[in-house]
């Protein structure tokens, strides 16, 4: 079972023109659970009821859906300052997905009415989350047209950068959580077999290394640009 540990606090956040928003999730005035996950363990089935937002602390998570069929598609990778779960707050009465930690995990878990009451009091704290919102659904566009005009070599290229959270400061070294072939075969459309090649393509151009983990180097970005 995960552990559980709650804690409530009423302190004043920063001020909007210096608003960090971990800073304010961990201290300020929102009541939230703090969860920790073990590699593999679920944090929520796609059907349970959808009752609160979670934002990703520590670790990594991957949201996966379950089709009629059976067959089972990777739909997002979470990292560090990502929020999750937020179709509560739009009405959805049960999980559209599943998630499940892939890293040791550390989430904030957001009860819908309170995290309600904080969207509408706290304006920094809305427009952040509005942003990512905003960002998100960018994102979801973008995936979308690299399914249908790249090559897979330029998706997985693509993805890995995302994975590494390229430009993003919390981030600075782009190193991936441990993630399987499989997984980024499911997430780009294409075998497993054809991930491995373009993996092993890109180590030896050096765009790749494994040290201790995977390192995700800039270089590889010439992929994406390449036409």
């Amino acid at each position: 079972m995960p552990k559980t540990g709650a804690r409530k606090t009423r302190l004043t956040p920063k001020s909007q023109s210096n608003f960090d928003l971990r800073v304010f999730l961990d201290t300020a005035g929102v009541a939230r659970r703090v969860k920790e996950f073990k590699r593999g363990e679920v944090v929520y089935s796609q059907g349970d009821a959808a009752q609160n937002v979670m934002y990703l602390q520590e670790g990594g998570v991957k949201l996966t859906v379950i089709s009629e069929a059976g067959k089972e598609a990777v739909v997002a990778i979470l990292g560090p300052g990502d929020f999750f779960g937020e179709g509560s707050l739009a009405g959805q009465s049960v999980r559209m997905g599943t998630a499940t930690a892939i890293t040791p995990t550390t989430l904030l878990v957001i009860e819908k009415s309170e995290m309600l009451k904080v969207l509408h009091e706290q304006s920094a704290f809305s427009d952040r989350f509005i942003a990512f919102m905003l960002a998100r659904n960018i994102r979801i566009e973008e995936d979308l047209v690299d399914q249908l005009f790249n090559s897979s070599e330029k998706r997985l290229a693509r993805t890995l950068l995302l994975l590494a959270r390229y430009g993003k400061e919390d981030q600075p070294h782009g190193v991936l959580p441990k993630i399987s072939q499989e997984t980024l075969a499911e997430m780009i459309g294409t075998t497993r077999s054809r991930v491995n090649f373009f993996m092993n393509k890109f180590r030896k151009l050096g765009f790749i290394e494994y040290n201790g983990g995977l390192q995700i180097n800039t270089s590889l970005l010439s992929v994406v640009l390449h036409e």
